[in-house]
């Protein structure tokens, strides 16, 4: 018998720009003990978000709501993919009272993917977002939804509490999108900006964001962003992969500091009003810089 030896996969060495410095204040333990007592789910734990310990640092997370276990299986996120449970009619005034004692001007409220629910999760993330409201009138509240498989109530629903931000990610190129993106389609995330931007016009700032280093080509990413303009998309992050699990898709690509600042202003030039463009940028990262003087 012949003995084949398997080299187990390992995940590539990170390059200097990725490598981070953990913070040592206390602000961390805090914000983590804040949310443990009052039982929230954050992306920044659940995606397993580089930029986590930067940001409980500073008092501040991206709150998901509807629980912590999808519906989507995608091939680049490490949430949890298994049967959902029921929603916590508590969990919005929950969600509010963290961002009220964390004193947070600017929120970002996410979702798991909910398809097992008719409406997606739609009416919670309207819950959730009046209850923000109702406890800090004067806060900043952006979204970050699923497609809700590109339903006009579903969407209604979350645009009748009046975020001041929608943000549905692309994530990547057409090409890459099925292997990427579980369920969900290059197309079916377009329908939903550009109708969220014909439904309100100025009154809202639509968003997205791509992720880069999945094999995807340089032409590809410039029409991803020339696609997302012409679904009248306002404001756009690109940031570097980074594969959270040993399961999940592998980085093919760590694409330079240099390329990223290209990148960010190409897409300037396209029209974008704002572009985060960077190896550690995610949706959320930051997100208070552009709305907080300008938020309409």
């Amino acid at each position: 018998m012949t003995v084949v030896e398997v080299t187990p996969p390992v995940r590539p060495r990170l390059p200097p720009w990725l490598r981070i410095e953990l913070p040592t204040s206390n602000s961390f333990a805090r914000t983590r003990s804040l949310l443990g007592e009052l039982k929230l789910h954050t992306v920044c734990e659940s995606a397993k978000c580089p930029n986590h310990w930067e940001c409980w640092s500073k008092g501040t997370a991206t709150f998901m709501i509807a629980g912590d276990r999808c519906t989507r299986a995608c091939g680049f996120c490490a949430v949890s993919t298994s049967k959902p449970l029921a929603l916590e009619a508590d969990e919005p005034a929950r969600v509010a009272e963290a961002t009220r004692r964390l004193g947070l001007k600017h929120v970002v409220i996410t979702a798991v993917a909910r398809d097992d629910l008719k409406d997606g999760g739609a009416e919670h993330f309207r819950q959730t977002i009046e209850a923000v409201r109702a406890l800090n009138p004067e806060i900043a509240i952006e979204v970050l939804t699923p497609d809700f498989l590109d339903d006009d109530q579903a969407i209604d629903a979350v645009l009748a509490a009046h975020p001041h931000i929608f943000n549905h990610n692309l994530e990547t190129v057409r090409r890459l999108t099925p292997d990427v993106r579980h369920r969900a389609t290059y197309d079916r995330s377009l329908s939903v900006l550009r109708k969220v931007k014909s439904k309100c016009g100025a009154g809202i700032y639509t968003k997205s964001g791509l992720m880069l280093g999945l094999g995807e080509r340089e032409d590809e990413v410039l029409t991803a962003m020339a696609d997302l303009r012409q679904a009248n998309c306002d404001i756009l992050t690109l940031g570097q992969y980074l594969q959270p699990t040993l399961k999940h898709l592998p980085v093919l690509e760590f694409v330079t500091p240099e390329k990223y600042t290209e990148l960010g202003v190409q897409a300037r030039g396209l029209g974008f009003v704002h572009v985060a463009s960077g190896p550690l940028v995610r949706s959320s990262y930051h997100a208070d810089e552009f709305t907080r003087p300008s938020v309409r």
